[in-house]
């Protein structure tokens, strides 16, 4: 694999995950509501999660969605639930006040924030598919299996990083102030956007 190659699937990755979806968004809802710690654990897991997607890609699970897109579809039907779920919680507890300088909040450890921001990556199975061409165009057959490795190691830096970077702005004191102010439009922004996201998954 040339470097070129290698450096046309890392901004590939990059562009994945920068495009906005149900990650990047539970990334900036935990950032606002429980701070950068949390969210940067929750990072960690959306990381590994895209690893796994790619991991999955590289070993034929794209071409096994195309012989098989019943398997595809029950993927897609179990994400969107999941994320249903969770969009329903949100709006839920919009209205539940927080209170004005209040230190931002740890009801997650840092495992149960890893879980979240994992489940989350792995509710969408789109990245399997994508990846999946993202290979096929950058990556020859041929390719050592220490190379497979780096790019796996990309896809999970690139995914931690962002939603890392995501989850920091959203924590910042005046981003915070705003949301205090806003909380139950903005919760239930958030839990909507969710569930349009899991309905947008299982439409396309």
């Amino acid at each position: 694999m040339t470097l070129a190659a290698f450096l046309a699937f890392a901004g590939l990755s990059l562009m994945a995950a920068i495009s906005p979806g149900p990650a990047v968004l539970m990334a900036a809802r935990t950032g606002l509501t429980e701070g950068f710690r949390t969210g940067a654990w929750l990072a960690a897991g959306i990381g590994l999660g895209g690893a796994i997607w790619a991991g999955a890609a590289l070993f034929g699970l794209g071409v096994l969605f195309a012989i098989a897109p019943a398997l595809l579809w029950a993927l897609k039907i179990v994400g969107a639930a999941y994320l249903a779920w969770l969009g329903w919680t949100l709006w839920r507890s919009a209205s539940t006040p927080l209170e004005i300088g209040a230190t931002p909040s740890l009801p997650r450890s840092a495992a149960s924030a890893f879980r979240l921001g994992l489940f989350t990556q792995l509710a969408n199975p789109k990245p399997a598919v994508m990846f999946a061409a993202i290979f096929l165009g950058t990556v020859p057959p041929a390719t050592p299996l220490w190379v497979l490795g780096a790019l796996l190691i990309v896809v999970f830096l690139n995914e931690a990083l962002w939603n890392t970077a995501v989850a920091r702005i959203f924590s910042l004191d005046r981003t915070r102030a705003r949301y205090i102010s806003l909380k139950t439009l903005i919760d239930r922004i958030f839990g909507a956007g969710l569930a349009v996201l899991g309905v947008k998954i299982v439409a396309t």
